[in-house]
């Protein structure tokens, strides 16, 4: 059975994907913002979707701020390279109108927090 120490251990060992510090990381992620910022007109006309693209903006910049408490670096790896993965589909136009209007579905119809409203909506 493994010990506590040997299990500390092992932790302190486990290294970050890209980044070396926090001022690496956060550059990666402004610039990842900026692509997909640069990237919006384009995906509005490519997609034809019923968004502006302020609107458009305003749901990049409501995702990007809802992990902006992440401090772990290999999360922080994770979630860029997610990101980056998502506006190459993006942008390559491998995915449908459907995949980009997922983006707005959770944000429009929030959860319902109450047991009636849960039992209601059917997912008690």
């Amino acid at each position: 059975m493994a010990s506590r120490g040997a299990i500390k251990q092992a932790m302190k060992q486990v290294r970050p994907i890209l980044y070396v510090d926090k001022e690496e990381a956060r550059k990666r992620v402004l610039n990842l913002y900026k692509a997909w910022y640069r990237q919006i007109p384009y995906i509005v006309m490519d997609y034809d979707i019923p968004k502006s693209e302020e609107q458009c903006r305003q749901k990049l910049r409501e995702e990007f701020l809802r992990n902006k408490d992440v401090t772990d670096l290999r999360v922080i790896d994770m979630l860029v390279i997610k990101s980056q993965m998502e506006l190459k589909e993006t942008v390559e136009i491998w995915k449908q109108k459907d995949h980009i209007m997922r983006w707005w579905k959770e944000s429009q119809d929030p959860k319902p927090t109450d047991f009636l409203s849960k039992f209601l909506s059917g997912q008690q």
